[in-house]
């Protein structure tokens, strides 16, 4: 089931978001989150800060879990998603840091890495609720369009408009990582609820072919037409095509 909501701008969908997140930890303190990085759920983030410090959200018996990380950054470099988390949520809210989770960029061995990631959420029972962003290309966490749906988490090379896409975070286009650890399609359609975040006129094609389009692994979000429980979120321009 899929349902749109759409916010005038991206700080009205930001409070949307946040608010979806909100109810979520409300009604299940001890809620398991799946969590993304990039630009557009900052918004979210800042919102859920405001609602910790006017004492109306509690993190404490919250997991997270986040969907992905690039590989060869450990947790200290400032492009990191370890250290995204950290500057957006974790060191505004009074999370346990014990209990936030990201794969392991510096794990050399990406065998082992995917495996110890699908077993960790496996062992935490699942995801509850899982935040998404949404790429040009129609990608989910690092899940480039493909030939098949990857299942499990899975060490990918990123394809050029993705690396090209990030590059304005680096000082140079050759900084950007070419290959990242990422949670797969099975693991993401597995969470019970699923919370997906667009905004700008620049999403608008990709909204409108990854949801009433067809399923298909060359726009890996449009397999997101078959979960249970899908909450769209967008702004005005980015649902305009809709």
């Amino acid at each position: 089931m899929l349902r749109i909501l759409k916010g005038n701008d991206y700080g009205d969908m930001s409070r949307i978001a946040a608010n979806v997140i909100f109810a979520q930890i409300t009604l299940k303190p001890d809620s398991v989150l799946g969590l993304a990085t990039g630009s557009t759920p900052i918004g979210a983030y800042e919102q859920l800060i405001k609602y910790y410090e006017e004492g109306n959200l509690d993190f404490s018996h919250v997991t997270s879990v986040n969907l992905d990380e690039y590989r060869g950054l450990d947790d200290t470099s400032d492009q990191s998603y370890r250290y995204f988390m950290n500057k957006y949520l974790f060191d505004h809210v009074n999370i346990n840091l014990e209990k936030t989770n990201v794969p392991d960029g510096k794990e050399s061995d990406a065998a082992r890495e995917c495996l110890r990631y699908d077993n960790l959420i496996e062992n935490l029972g699942g995801i509850d609720l899982q935040l998404l962003g949404l790429g040009n290309n129609g990608h989910i966490g690092f899940n480039e369009p493909g030939q098949v749906f990857e299942k499990g988490t899975h060490c990918v090379d990123l394809a050029e408009s993705t690396i090209e896409a990030n590059s304005r975070f680096f000082n140079s286009i050759d900084e950007v990582p070419t290959q990242a650890y990422t949670m797969g399609i099975g693991n993401i359609m597995s969470a019970d609820k699923i919370l997906i975040v667009v905004s700008g006129e620049g999403k608008a094609d990709i909204v409108k072919e990854a949801f009433f389009g067809p399923i298909t692994p060359q726009v890996p979000a449009s397999i997101l037409q078959l979960h249970k429980d899908v909450t769209l979120v967008g702004d005005e321009a980015a649902l305009s095509k809709i």
